[in-house]
């Protein structure tokens, strides 16, 4: 077999781990292939004879494209919440890929996703490649060109980041967390009746006026009024998930795993008596949000 042919063949027995790390850390599949084809043509073009480990030697390499990736959208000010409401909220609408939907959940997570994406690029190469794929800071350390003692440190931020910093007890949050999966169900299945178990009677819906259809008001009260809306306007629940919201359970909207609207709520017993609806990207940037643990 050609020498070409042969390196090709054993490029592509690491293709799906390299498509992994990539994904992680760009949040994107289409950039994360990118990545990887990038990887392939520097690994077609580089001397490997001399290469002992060609699984962390194409780590590496995916790695830093993935970081110069990064950093271009970050010199490009590229803000994932940046784009007018109107125009997000209408490519939300359109998005009809549910394969890449449960690709999100599936091999990532979409909170995981949303926060991951709050990170700054070195802090999220260090935080995938040791938290999530146990490399050594020794080897994270060439790649976003700190010594080892600093890279540990900027996973360790990360971590904090991801983590968040709850403002309620464990338990609190679990039984929360139950309401708010009850809520994102029935917003999905378009169950009215248990809508209505999961609202208070007197519940208040508030919302940024460019969620809303042309017309429609920006305060709703009642639990049939709250439910019936939510059933009309429920597709958007497939992208949702709960996560930590400034130190509670809130919900965060990601369609394709970039931050469209973040749910902020108020839970009395096992009841919502309040949440509202926030798009406005200045607003977004203003929330603490973080992944909420299981």
């Amino acid at each position: 077999m050609h020498e070409q042919d042969q390196l090709a063949e054993r490029f592509e027995t690491h293709r799906a781990h390299l498509r992994a790390v990539a994904y992680r850390m760009l949040g994107s599949l289409n950039e994360a292939d990118d990545a990887v084809q990038e990887s392939w043509l520097r690994l077609s073009r580089a001397d490997v004879t001399g290469v002992a480990n060609l699984a962390a030697w194409l780590q590496t390499v995916v790695s830093r494209v993935c970081l110069d990736i990064l950093r271009s959208r970050a010199s490009r000010r590229e803000d994932p919440v940046g784009q007018q409401v109107p125009d997000r909220i209408r490519d939300a609408d359109d998005e009809g890929d549910p394969e890449h939907e449960a690709l999100l959940i599936d091999s990532v997570g979409r909170a995981l996703l949303v926060v991951l994406d709050t990170l700054v690029p070195a802090e999220r190469i260090a935080f995938v490649l040791h938290d999530m794929f146990a490399v050594p800071f020794d080897q994270i350390a060439p790649i976003v060109e700190r010594s080892p003692v600093t890279t540990k440190k900027l996973a360790s931020r990360a971590r904090r980041k991801v983590r968040g910093t709850p403002a309620a007890p464990r338990t609190e949050l679990a039984r929360h967390r139950h309401v708010v999966d009850a809520f994102l169900a029935a917003a999905r299945s378009g169950d009215l009746n248990a809508l209505l178990a999961v609202l208070a009677p007197d519940v208040l819906r508030r919302a940024d006026p460019a969620v809303l259809p042309s017309g429609a008001p920006t305060e709703v009260r009642g639990a049939r009024a709250v439910a019936e809306e939510t059933v009309v306007l429920g597709r958007r629940s497939r992208f949702a998930a709960p996560a930590l919201v400034n130190g509670v359970v809130g919900i965060v909207v990601a369609p394709r795993g970039r931050l469209l609207l973040v749910l902020t709520l108020t839970i009395e017993g096992e009841k919502i008596t309040e949440y509202e609806v926030i798009a406005a990207p200045a607003r977004l940037r203003q929330l603490d949000l973080a992944v909420l643990d299981e």
